[in-house]
């Protein structure tokens, strides 16, 4: 089990010897007993275990796994998009799982941005209508230009009027990562964010997820089976038998 009150010492050097930014001591996402059960009649399945979990404002986190371990379920839960059997996610001193779905929504929306390996994006919609949506829907103040400006920012300034069938793997999900970031989230979730992307594209994708994170602190929480995104992050935490352990 991790202990919340874990402190961190030095953060990673990235692998192009700039440092990240320091997470600050200020704790963003707390686990508290957490559990997740499913199944029907006899049959029980116990995902996660009295699971605890602090992760600092600044701070980037891998989370890794073998297949079916409950990682996706792990996020799932940490992002409001599922709730716990028991136990308590609190997001930013608030005692998130414990809030209806139009609150978690509603706190989604203003905090947090989301990278799916998927990528999740409108097939009747433009690059840049795909960015702008989610700001639309939260009243965000001026929704086009701040997509124009992320697109830009994930090098995309040519292509924001193309479908998604018209992107290659790679350009969606940079449309996906542009949609995310382009509120500025106090926390962004990925869930293996390279899984459908060869490695040249992979290793884009990795060098633009964290650069964006330097250029506006973002806390990132990422599930993956990538060891190069991995080995990038501050933290490594291996879900096994419900339980978190970290690498030395």
């Amino acid at each position: 089990m991790l202990l919340s009150s874990r402190e961190i010492n030095s953060p990673k050097q990235t692998s192009d010897s700039q440092p990240s930014i320091p997470p600050t001591h200020e704790t963003i996402i707390l686990a508290t007993n957490l559990s997740k059960s499913v199944g029907s009649g006899d049959h029980t399945l116990h995902i996660l275990q009295a699971l605890a979990l602090n992760i600092y404002r600044g701070e980037r986190v891998a989370i890794v796994g073998s297949s079916g371990s409950g990682k996706s379920t792990l996020l799932g839960i940490l992002a409001g998009l599922d709730v716990p059997t028991s136990g308590e996610v609190t997001v930013l001193g608030n005692a998130f799982s414990t809030l209806d779905e139009d609150a978690r929504a509603a706190m989604r929306g203003q905090y947090m941005g989301f990278v799916f390996q998927s990528f999740q994006l409108l097939p009747t919609m433009t690059a840049l209508e795909n960015v702008m949506i989610p700001m639309q829907l939260n009243g965000h103040a001026s929704p086009l230009q701040t997509a124009k400006d992320s697109l830009f920012k994930v090098g995309l300034g040519e292509r924001m009027q193309h479908y998604p069938k018209q992107l290659s793997g790679g350009e969606q999900q940079r449309v996906a990562i542009a949609r995310a970031f382009a509120s500025q989230p106090a926390v962004l979730f990925a869930d293996e964010p390279t899984g459908n992307l060869d490695s040249a594209n992979g290793e884009k994708i990795i060098e633009l997820l964290f650069k964006l994170n330097q250029e506006n602190q973002t806390t990132l929480v990422l599930v993956t089976h990538d060891a190069r995104l991995a080995q990038r992050c501050d933290r490594v935490l291996t879900l096994q038998d419900g339980q978190l352990t970290e690498s030395a």
